[in-house]
């Protein structure tokens, strides 16, 4: 007749046995919340020491250099078909452009054309021809955004303009196919086109041209092709000297060491 009593100990043993085991859980969800707690406020502390310049810089190294005056550079006259869309810009009268972040647009370094007046032609040569066979790949001079990709069959073939950080646009004339699509970010260096005999062209090479606001400048002023490398780390560009048909007489500054 003694098991009813050992059934009430087994029964307030195991009642004590869940108390306990309910104590305990309090306090681990206790424990849990005050860890919780605490590492938001750490999380506080490592925010309040992230800086708005390490924010820009790090979407700047994912996605290019948007804001500010870049975004001036890639709305202004950007929906224009034309290789000179600045019609009716202001334009500076001069402009001191960085260049030294740059890619040699092909890598041969023979001249076979230079810009200029052409006599024969009755017209200006406002780039450079670059010796390229058909297929050798095109590069970006600097980092920049696609404008244009599209093909003009008396003039440039196929050809690809490109808008730089500098201010630059670049154009890189009769392609045999593109690497890019318009409005596609692209870094100095990247391959955008394969070179070709398109177009208004008495052989294979890379016609290619610099221009500011439109207005073309002898990329033999911007590039040493012969040493695949820029002149001077910046370039100044002057309205005055750059009207169409000139010499191009453009000052430059801070010599490249």
């Amino acid at each position: 007749m003694k098991l009813p009593s050992i059934s009430l100990r087994l029964g307030f043993i195991g009642i004590a046995l869940i108390s306990v085991s309910i104590a305990a859980n309090a306090q681990s969800i206790s424990d849990y919340r005050k860890a919780h707690r605490d590492l938001l406020a750490k999380q506080e502390k490592i925010k309040d020491k992230i800086q708005v310049e390490e924010a820009q810089k790090y979407a700047k190294d994912l996605y290019g250099d948007q804001e500010g005056d870049n975004a001036d550079i890639y709305s202004e006259a950007w929906n224009s078909d034309r290789v000179n869309p600045y019609q009716n810009a202001n334009i500076p009268s001069s402009k001191v452009i960085d260049v030294s972040k740059y890619s040699m647009p092909v890598k041969h370094k023979v001249i076979n054309s230079h810009y200029g007046y052409r006599k024969q032609f009755g017209r200006m040569h406002r780039g450079v021809d670059l010796k390229a066979s058909v297929g050798d790949t095109v590069y970006a001079a600097f980092s920049g955004k696609v404008r244009l990709a599209k093909f003009e069959r008396n003039g440039y073939g196929f050809f690809v303009v490109v808008r730089h950080d500098n201010g630059l646009e670049t154009v890189y004339g009769h392609l045999s196919r593109f690497l890019v699509k318009p409005n596609q970010f692209v870094k100095a260096g990247t391959p955008i086109a394969l070179s070709g005999n398109t177009g208004r062209s008495t052989g294979p090479h890379l016609h290619f041209e610099t221009r500011f606001m439109g207005i073309d400048i002898n990329p033999e002023k911007i590039f040493d092709f012969v040493n695949g490398t820029t002149i001077r780390d910046s370039y100044t560009f002057n309205k005055n000297e750059n009207s169409s048909g000139n010499n191009n007489r453009q000052s430059a500054s801070r010599r490249r060491r």
